[in-house]
């Protein structure tokens, strides 16, 4: 017999919901379909569908990225707690600023895409000039 979910810990804690139940939350709270989660993700769709199924979870980088994207902290994510989505009861109440909210969690989503794009660039660039210098005091 499963012990009862703690009501007073929240509607998207640990005893209330899974990994796979705040992935779909956070997605639905974008107003983004799965296929377009995983093409901004950069991984397969049946990987998504496999995380929101509570089939597989994601490594620690794409763990990352998918709380960056879905604008959600990474405790959240595993456990419920601290910066998430709100509860579906009470994201009710404000169903007029809806559409708009999921364009701004959009925007900054593909902003936070950009940033770690750029970051992961910048770390490339880094280490292919240490490369070239190396080259180039062996030949001068």
């Amino acid at each position: 017999m499963q012990p009862e979910p703690d009501l007073d810990a929240g509607y998207f804690s640990d005893e209330a919901s899974t990994f796979g139940d705040r992935v779909a939350a956070g997605r639905r709270a974008l107003g983004i379909d799965q296929e377009r989660l995983s093409r901004k993700l950069g991984i397969k769709l049946k990987t998504l569908r496999a995380w929101e199924e509570d089939a597989s979870e994601p490594r620690a980088n794409k763990l990352q990225m998918l709380a960056g994207v879905l604008n959600v902290s990474i405790i959240w994510l595993l456990t419920g707690e601290g910066e998430g989505v709100d509860d579906p009861w009470e994201r009710e109440e404000q169903e007029g600023l809806e559409s708009c909210a999921a364009e701004v969690g959009e925007i900054l989503s593909d902003l936070r895409i950009l940033r770690t794009a750029h970051t992961g660039l910048a770390d490339r660039m880094a280490r292919l000039e240490k490369k070239l210098s190396k080259l180039l005091k062996k030949i001068g």
